[in-house]
């Protein structure tokens, strides 16, 4: 029987929740320079490519073009950590996902290899897929995913760790504020469930707010509940 969350076939016009761990939980972005970089990744698989003046860049030369999913993978929230990621994104076209994890994973993986001098496996086996079944849910993990960095050691020992929370370079959350705009992150499914007049405040607020609900609501669509 798979493993689960392992089986890798997925619905055109779906939403997923993607993930995955260090192997041995072992940190995958030593420093800001490995996130930037995948984020970079992010940003060249999912922008137009080859538009005049285009300046993209990563921290390291790409010996031939990326693959493109503009249009086929759609993100709509994203947070790095130090030893994980998830994504949010909706797959357009059939076996998108597939095609976009493969070429992320080994792209990022050539890189910290590289960097670091290493050889082998970085992440815990194949990247983790779950299938989001209803609105609510669609609402609460993009909660999940943009809160999942108040566990980190700078956010527990800060009396303000909610408001910090914006702060954090490395997630989507601030694209959901209005603090700043990446393209290739799209926010308007997830805010339209909020007020028409200000999304940004009450899904601040949203955010702000954690009770029980919130683990019972997501709790389907990850394999643990762990935020370090």
């Amino acid at each position: 029987m798979p493993a689960k969350h392992s089986i890798k076939e997925y619905e055109a016009g779906a939403y997923y929740h993607l993930y995955n761990r260090g192997v041995e939980k072992r940190i995958v972005f030593q420093d800001d320079a490995d996130y930037k970089t995948f984020l970079g990744f992010l940003r060249l698989y999912l922008t137009a490519p080859h538009l005049p003046g285009d300046s993209r860049k990563v921290a390291r030369p790409i010996s031939k073009p990326l693959n493109n999913f503009q249009g086929n993978i759609i993100l709509l929230a994203y947070c790095l950590m130090p030893n994980h990621f998830h994504l949010l994104v909706k797959q357009n076209q059939e076996d998108g996902i597939n095609h976009f994890m493969r070429s992320l994973m080994a792209q990022y993986v050539r890189y910290f290899n590289t960097k670091y001098q290493r050889i082998g496996s970085l992440f815990q086996g194949p990247y983790k897929a779950v299938k989001v079944e209803s609105e609510e849910q669609f609402v609460y993990l993009s909660k999940y995913i943009h809160r999942n960095p108040l566990n980190l050691p700078a956010f527990r020992e800060s009396p303000g760790r909610l408001n910090n929370l914006e702060n954090y370079k490395f997630s989507s959350y601030g694209n959901y504020l209005n603090l700043f705009q990446q393209s290739w992150v799209s926010c308007s499914d997830i805010l339209s469930y909020f007020s028409t007049k200000n999304p940004q405040t009450t899904y601040k607020t949203f955010i702000k707010e954690s009770t029980d609900k919130d683990i019972l609501t997501i709790a389907p669509l990850t394999i643990d509940i762990e935020f370090d």
